[in-house]
């Protein structure tokens, strides 16, 4: 069973589809990004490579994860090859938001971080981006209090 997350907001699926794409809105203010790649680290607990596989406005996006380290993980191809993706729907005149990460399952060492931090980042950063136009991504290498600890 993979990962997976969603909410529903007023906005509509191309507010939604735009705050997802701002990366660096939500997750981390460090994203780098390169043509249809960019990279994401937090210190030298989390790096990773990601490639935006599919992009279709106000619908959908899907991310390949192409790299990825984490520093508290004995395996340290977790991540590597699995696939992240948002889908947008209108239902019942507001706009459900669907973030599910393929691959990311129970067995894996970083379920619990991964969970509790993919948890974070979608269900308050991205819907505080959505909804007020100010997500919680890491700043400067300084994490968010609610995962601090």
């Amino acid at each position: 069973m993979s990962f997976t997350t969603s909410f529903t907001v007023d906005q509509t699926p191309r507010q939604v589809f735009d705050a997802f794409n701002d990366v660096r809105g939500w997750w981390s203010e460090e994203v780098v990004h390169s043509g249809d790649e960019f990279e994401y680290h937090y210190e030298e607990l989390h790096r990773c490579r990601m490639r935006i596989t599919e992009s279709v406005p106000g619908r959908k996006v899907s991310w390949l994860v192409l790299e990825n380290h984490f520093d508290f993980t004995r395996d340290k191809t977790e991540w590597v090859g699995t696939t992240i993706t948002f889908e947008i729907a209108e239902k019942d005149g507001k706009t459900e938001a669907r973030f599910t990460h393929h691959g990311l399952v129970p067995e894996y060492e970083c379920f619990d971080v991964c969970h509790k931090a993919w948890t974070f980042y979608v269900g308050t950063s991205l819907r505080e981006l959505i909804t007020t136009g100010e997500g919680q991504p890491n700043r400067r290498s300084v994490l968010p209090a609610e995962l601090a600890g």
